[in-house]
């Protein structure tokens, strides 16, 4: 199912979280469901289209919303394509409407064809909450990699209509099974549940942890180039520490490229978040 990728693959009773990375820069691309409604969110569609498609389909869910966190070529690559397959509405925050408007541009810096474009159907800001299913996700404004780069927030209660809890499952780089507190060496004492299960689907372990899609704001140990069109060090640097350093250490926190890490983590060992 990866071709050799790494995949993040959460299927339980309370929640259906893929992540898997596509395109020429392993954009990370997230599909998170709700599996008694089998509404889902899709973040970051940055090109693969067909694969994340063939995801969808194979946990029987229909998109409610595309949502972009930003506006750079890798992410936005496969909005258009998907939009047309699933008639979802297309989520970007105003500020990065110029950026998406100059694909050329973007695919000219890159030597690559730009994508096809498809019409934002609703605009995105600060405060917003999106609901799908029995859960929800607030919207936090993250200038700073791009003007109008957002993050997703789901804060531990976002399934609690249904009373779910949030098990995650997790295929390393290598492709072996690993519990996604072992990857994250930060959250302890989890309970295992021994079943038999497909090969696709490794152990799962519970966590009741907040979550965090922090797109190129936030990497593991690193933040987001300020280097492009738009950027800021300035502004970066506020929103991570205004905003996001404000989120509970515990917070899981899947970025737009790279591994899964938490707010506790990045708040003790990221140089950029270290006192000046």
């Amino acid at each position: 199912m990866s071709n050799g990728r790494p995949v993040l693959n959460a299927a339980t009773d309370g929640l259906i979280h893929i992540t898997i990375p596509v395109g020429m820069l392993q954009c990370n691309c997230s599909i998170i469901g709700d599996p008694v409604t089998r509404e889902a969110l899709v973040v970051d569609p940055g090109d693969e289209v067909n694969r994340i498609l063939d995801l969808l389909g194979r946990h029987k869910l229909t998109v409610k919303a595309i949502v972009s966190t930003h506006a750079h070529i890798d992410h936005v690559g496969g909005l258009s394509k998907l939009h047309q397959y699933t008639g979802a509405p297309v989520l970007m925050h105003r500020d990065d409407l110029p950026l998406y408007q100059a694909m050329e541009m973007q695919a000219s810096f890159l030597g690559v064809h730009p994508p096809e474009l498809t019409d934002i159907d609703q605009l995105l800001k600060e405060g917003d909450v999106l609901r799908w299913g029995s859960f929800e996700a607030q919207v936090i404004h993250t200038p700073g990699h791009t003007p109008g780069s957002v993050s997703l927030y789901l804060p531990h209660d976002a399934g609690k209509v249904a009373g779910a809890s949030t098990i995650h499952t997790v295929l390393d780089e290598a492709g072996e099974k690993i519990a996604l507190t072992d990857l994250l060496k930060k959250i302890t004492g989890p309970e295992e549940v021994a079943e038999d299960l497909p090969p696709d689907e490794p152990e799962k372990t519970a966590t009741h942890a907040p979550q965090l899609f922090s797109g190129d704001t936030l990497f593991a140990g690193s933040i987001g180039r300020t280097d492009l069109w738009g950027g800021s060090m300035e502004q970066i640097l506020d929103s991570l520490r205004s905003k996001l350093m404000h989120l509970p250490d515990e917070t899981v926190v899947y970025p737009g490229h790279g591994p899964v890490t938490t707010i506790g983590n990045e708040r003790h060992l990221n140089p950029f978040l270290q006192p000046e």
